[in-house]
């Protein structure tokens, strides 16, 4: 149901007309809703950027205008903050594009009128001529043809505006193979092109012009240099900050902020602030909170526009928690490897296109289908220029991770955003057992591993299986992937990088207060830290679990479901050592003294009780709870009796505390090879084999899902 305002536009669906004076200055002002713009609205930037047009969920998303202090603008089609789809842009130098773009880039057909007077109307491609396209210059000569990252390129008609052309092959701005030259007056050369030496060399037969009183045979390479240095193609303007490169962080209005955005509101409307003083009889309002602030500020809003209703979005909390891991700025060790990292994900996402279908050849599991680019700092036609060092980018099985993408609905724009935007990557402070280092994007939506080449090999031998079982299974639990690739360092260490990008399953609008690997085997699955230093960030193990998850009935019988198939087609890849990876959110604070290993941090926000009745309550939010992903539950405080398994042997206490809970599989990559037999059998001499975690993938499943039925049971 659509909510009216003053003047009867129709807003969307629990929208209301909104004042924002963001923490930093900058300003929004038109619909709202859920915490973000949604709607139409405009936003004001302290560097004088404007952005004006429609909004959804928070991004720029659909027709609107953004403008330059400049005084350059873009009017037209936006998708999660970049220019994307039908579009004009207009230059301060007065350049004007008319055409498609895709992800801030020209991207298929377009027309450039140039400030300098010249002319291109054809197509594009990553914001170079590329394709079939005419290009006009100020001079009267025109060409028509063949393009190729910006230069003429293919077959293709250069008409001089003396009347001379050539028909014919180009490359590189250059004619290149069979071509014909014709003079004005008709004389034509017929010839082979090509460029040795770095100079134009041609091979052929002139023809003189049947109207020529004394014909002579003529050379067209000095007519044709002297013309070809008055067909200059322009470069335009380049744009100095993009709009998808604009922060907008609604979620980090600070609380003193919000309390001065209620105050400046109440300043805009003296009456408004009468009224709140007459109706609680304080001055001023000295005594409020910032939720009350905040709620009159909303009233104000509804009393403004007339509307009967008062529409106040669920308040989610303050995210305070400390993020996790080191930024990778410059002077850390691993800073090249970052930009590495980077630009081969802006090659590999942003000049490949999307997939059309689901349906996969087998030739694109391949192991051998994988794409080699070279980065030189100085760039190429196909690369950039940049800072860092010589390398070579490996894209393995480019087709297949592009349709895992699809498939999880990963948007191209927002993934280059998480992994390529201006905030640096994070690494955790200590690599994996594995030896692997792992990197987290700032917005905590992917993670990134280092991985060896075994783990390289198990992922693209299972690719086929793994590709299969995530489309069948829409809530498999199993880690998403989302790339694999190898950046190799040229120069005298040629170290080669590999690694893997996937889904962190801790990326929530809701802190973790605890988290915990669980493997069901009991050997060495304590924590090494003390407990007066175990905090939110401390990976607990098996033995360190004193609670059991009560899952409400449907969702406990699907997670049984699933578990099943996973476990089924890990075993069948002859995977073992994988663990189901928990993250709780304690619902209320003093949960933590009754549930918890030790007390939470007082200071970590938690989701009340009534903020939960709201987030159930509240339709927009019942998509975002899916199997492992943002699910209410209750734990209940256990305690292990030593006289059998520690694992299995456990007593509840009838003490409950309500949560939310984040879970999934992770670690899928480790087969039962031969260093892991010799491992279990080592082992196996010292310890009880059943308690060890290297054991074969048909063992290892059956005691993995025994013990996670065990502590994940239905609610009652």
């Amino acid at each position: 149901m659509s909510v009216a305002n003053a003047d009867d536009v129709e807003l969307p669906a629990g929208a209301y007309h909104a004042e924002r004076l963001l923490g930093n200055g900058d300003f929004y002002t038109g619909e709202w809703s859920g915490n973000v713009p949604h709607g139409t609205g405009k936003y004001l930037w302290t560097d004088g950027c404007m952005y004006e047009g429609e909004w959804r969920h928070g991004k720029t998303m659909g027709k609107g205008k953004f403008s330059w202090p400049s005084g350059a603008t873009y009017e037209g089609e936006f998708k999660s903050g970049f220019m994307d789809g039908y579009g004009t842009y207009t230059s301060s130098l007065g350049d004007t594009y008319r055409g498609t773009w895709s992800m801030n880039l020209k991207h298929g057909h377009g027309v450039k009128s140039y400030a300098n007077g010249d002319y291109y109307d054809g197509e594009w491609r990553s914001d170079n001529q590329d394709g079939h396209g005419r290009y006009v210059w100020k001079n009267g000569n025109e060409y028509v043809g063949q393009w190729r990252a910006g230069v003429i390129d293919g077959r293709g008609t250069l008409v001089w505006a003396n009347g001379n052309r050539y028909d014919g092959g180009w490359e590189d701005g250059l004619p290149k193979g069979n071509g014909n030259f014709r003079w004005a007056d008709g004389g034509l050369y017929i010839g082979y092109w090509s460029k040795e030496n770095g100079s134009l060399q041609q091979k052929g037969v002139y023809y003189s012009s049947p109207t020529a009183s004394s014909p002579t045979s003529r050379d067209p390479y000095g007519v044709f240099l002297a013309d070809l240095g008055d067909c200059k193609v322009s470069q335009g303007e380049n744009v100095s900050i993009l709009p998808s490169q604009k922060t907008l962080n609604w979620s980090g209005i600070e609380a003193d902020f919000m309390q001065k955005q209620a105050v400046w509101k109440s300043t805009k409307s003296p009456d408004a602030h009468r009224r709140r003083r007459a109706s609680n009889g304080e001055v001023g309002g000295a005594n409020k909170g910032v939720d009350d602030l905040v709620g009159e500020l909303h009233l104000d809003e509804a009393e403004s526009r007339g509307a009967g209703r008062i529409h106040q979005p669920i308040r989610s909390p303050l995210r305070e928690v400390k993020k996790q891991g080191e930024p990778i700025s410059k002077g850390h060790k691993n800073y090249d490897l970052m930009l590495n990292l980077q630009l081969g994900i802006r090659q590999a996402v942003g000049k490949q296109p999307e997939p059309k279908s689901l349906d996969l050849k087998a030739s694109a599991f391949d192991p051998k289908e994988k794409i080699w680019t070279r980065f030189p700092p100085e760039g190429t036609k196909q690369t950039p220029p940049h800072q860092s060092c010589d390398f070579k980018w490996k894209d393995y099985c480019p087709l297949v991770f592009r349709t895992l993408r699809k498939l999880f609905k990963v948007d191209p724009a927002d993934y280059m955003i998480s992994i390529c935007g201006n905030d640096a990557l994070r690494e955790l402070s200590s690599p994996g057992k594995s030896g692997s280092f792992f990197y987290l994007t700032n917005d905590d939506r992917y993670m990134i591993k280092t991985m060896k080449k075994s783990e390289v090999k198990v992922l693209l031998r299972m690719l086929p299986a793994y590709y299969n079982h995530v489309r069948a299974f829409e809530n498999t639990l199993v880690t998403k992937f989302f790339g694999l690739h190898c950046v190799k360092l040229t120069g005298a260490t040629q170290r080669k990088v590999r690694f893997v990008i996937m889904g962190n399953l801790f990326c929530s609008e809701y802190p973790i207060h605890r988290r915990f690997d669980l493997k069901g085997s009991s050997h060495g699955r304590t924590t090494d830290k003390p407990e007066a230093e175990i905090d939110e960030n401390t990976t607990l193990k098996d033995l360190d679990l004193n609670f059991i998850f009560r899952l409400q009935k449907s969702w406990f019988q699907e997670f049984h479901r699933q578990v099943d198939r996973d476990c089924e087609f890990l075993e069948q890849e002859r995977i073992m050592d994988y663990s189901l990876l928990v993250g709780v959110h304690f619902r209320e604070a003093s949960a933590s003294h009754s549930c918890d290993v030790n007390n939470t941090n007082e200071a970590t926000p938690r989701l009340s009780r009534a903020d939960m009745d709201q987030f159930l309550c509240d339709p927009t939010r019942w998509a975002s709870i899916k199997l492992g992903v943002n699910m209410p539950a209750r734990v209940e405080l256990i305690v292990r009796r030593n006289d059998g398994d520690p694992l299995l042997i456990i007593e509840p206490t009838g003490e409950f505390c309500d949560v939310i809970l984040y879970f999934g599989i992770i670690d899928i990559l480790q087969d039962y090879d031969i260093s892991k037999k010799l491992e279990h059998a080592y082992k196996s001499i010292q310890y009880d084999p059943t308690s060890i975690s290297a054991v074969d993938p048909k063992q290892y499943s059956k005691r993995f899902r025994d013990f996670i039925y065990k502590v994940f049971e239905e609610e009652t």
